[in-house]
């Protein structure tokens, strides 16, 4: 990795059977991927940041690559989103750099991924948690996937450093029956329908 300070790496995997209905045929599967790691702008404003976004490429592919195997390969990928918490001594911006870095790394390894990959992020201290929004790979609308996963550490993020996670999971939300555009009716065009 270019010039990172990376504290740790942390990986979470979950998968649910139920939500007090009926057992359904398949499990959904659902993992995170977190890197904490220096922030190179804490405690100044600098206005030239972009350069950044390259450095986390590698490290982006690097756990994406990792969640990909946690969930079995890549044929099972479904749902994607992304996120950062920014330790006190940064600012929200510095989560915006994982913006590029972190969706394309998971696009790169999902085949057919044409839908935007969701994102949140928020300045916190330490112990701060983070919602994930999920979506599903190839189309934004299928409302089946509309989902989140919580992240967080409780020594993370220190004001100088950042936490800049990763989340897929295998398919939609257990029982869902909220209607809308179905997994099998996607078109596949334009990453909505």
């Amino acid at each position: 990795m270019p010039d990172l300070a990376i504290r740790k790496t942390i990986f979470s995997f979950e998968e649910i059977f139920h939500e007090r209905g009926p057992v359904p045929d398949k499990s959904l599967r659902r993992a995170s991927a977190m890197a904490v790691i220096k922030n190179p702008f804490a405690g100044r404003y600098e206005p030239d940041i972009q350069w950044f976004m390259d450095d986390l490429k590698p490290l982006g592919l690097s756990i994406a690559r990792r969640l990909v195997e946690m969930l079995g390969g890549a044929e099972h990928v479904e749902g994607y989103g992304k996120g950062a918490i920014i330790g006190e001594g940064g600012e929200l911006e510095h989560g915006a750099l994982w913006h590029a870095p972190g969706g394309y790394a998971m696009r790169q390894l999902l085949d057919n991924s044409n839908a935007i990959v969701p994102s949140t992020k928020k300045v916190a201290g330490v112990g701060g948690r983070l919602d994930v929004p999920i979506t599903h790979i190839n189309a934004s609308y299928v409302r089946s996937h509309f989902d989140a996963m919580e992240v967080g550490l409780s020594d993370a993020p220190r004001a100088d450093e950042m936490a800049l996670v990763l989340v897929m999971s295998t398919g939609a939300r257990i029982h869902d029956r909220a209607g809308g555009l179905k997994a099998g009716d996607i078109v596949g065009k334009d990453g909505l329908r």
